[in-house]
């Protein structure tokens, strides 16, 4: 007697004839294309019109998208009651943790930036010092100059908020080169060539996921600059740490770059204010040093510090924390 196994765990995905995937190659060749056009167009045209459309547009993302939507509110809900509690975050930020319809506005706000970061990365084109010398402002006690001017590698980690590839600007403006940056490669060829191709302009040079660490310690061996964000464990990798006041797992290869090369290494925000101004903060963030625990316990106290920083970022502006779209904290997502 021989084993059956039922049909509908052997059953083959049904095959897609040659028709459709012409017609879903044209559709891509054609979306990609419409992306070209509209970033030449929006580097052409005024700022403010493009982002009134774009807040438009933020708006009626908040209503189509349900699921994002309370993806959204469960985690400003966490962020905006922490702030309270802490005393930190303007006035709205801290009215949402215990009012709805702040809350509310403040994640159909979040849309609204989301909406906005797009925008801005279609002009990447016409971003060069000049337009950073006007729109972007380093907070007051970090020379950025400086830094860069240290010999040597050096690690800058970052976050997904507001349009954080701003600095990686003045980064290759100074030393000639693309600042490195490991980056998720989508399923869309040619939507994937866009991406590549904006950020490129902006001075970040694209490294998958699979080979960035060996990339980016070799890199950093040779001193060059590197960007990671590490706001988000995107390979379920990372190590636990306390976040906003519960457990979140943040990606550990920042500091096992720094434990494997002694480079120094930053921690980086950047928020938009009413006037349309980007501000960027810069805070070093070290390694404790060797002897003081094991290496997981070094690891480990390096991004507490790092999440830490992190928090007094986000306080500036939560809803412009493009991450609160994904999830973070475990014990939410199980809730959920």
């Amino acid at each position: 007697m021989t084993n059956a196994t039922p049909a509908h765990t052997t059953a083959a995905a049904p095959a897609v004839s040659p028709s459709v995937a012409a017609s879903r190659s044209f559709g891509r060749r054609l979306r990609a294309r419409a992306l070209v056009a509209a970033s030449w167009a929006a580097c052409r045209l005024p700022e403010p019109p493009l982002l009134a459309l774009a807040d438009l547009a933020g708006g009626v993302w908040y209503r189509l998208a349900p699921e994002r939507r309370r993806h959204a509110r469960r985690n400003l809900q966490r962020v905006t009651r922490w702030l309270a509690d802490h005393e930190m975050g303007s006035p709205a930020a801290r009215a949402a943790a215990h009012d709805g319809r702040a809350l509310n506005r403040l994640v159909r706000d979040a849309f609204r930036n989301s909406a906005r970061y797009y925008v801005q990365l279609a002009r990447a084109a016409i971003v060069d010092r000049e337009y950073l010398d006007r729109w972007l402002v380093i907070d007051e006690g970090t020379d950025l100059d400086a830094l860069l001017d240290v010999p040597g590698g050096s690690l800058f980690v970052g976050l997904h908020m507001s349009w954080y590839e701003l600095p990686a600007v003045i980064v290759a403006s100074k030393s000639g080169r693309p600042a490195l940056v490991p980056s998720e490669t989508i399923g869309d060829p040619e939507l994937q060539a866009y991406l590549v191709g904006t950020r490129r302009r902006l001075g970040l040079e694209l490294v998958d996921l699979a080979s960035a660490k060996r990339l980016l310690k070799a890199a950093l061996e040779r001193g060059e600059t590197v960007g990671l964000l590490g706001d988000r464990d995107i390979t379920g990798g990372g190590i636990e740490v306390g976040f906003f006041g519960a457990p979140a797992r943040l990606p550990a290869g920042p500091a096992l770059l720094v434990l494997e090369t002694g480079v120094p290494s930053y921690v980086f925000g950047v928020w938009r204010d009413s006037r349309g101004v980007y501000h960027a903060a810069v805070e070093p963030l070290a390694l404790p040093a060797e002897g003081t625990g094991t290496r997981r316990e070094r690891v480990t106290a390096y991004l507490e510090a790092e999440a830490r920083a992190f928090e007094r970022f986000v306080a500036a502006a939560p809803e412009q924390w493009l991450a609160v779209f994904h999830p973070i904290w475990p014990d939410l997502e199980a809730a959920a």
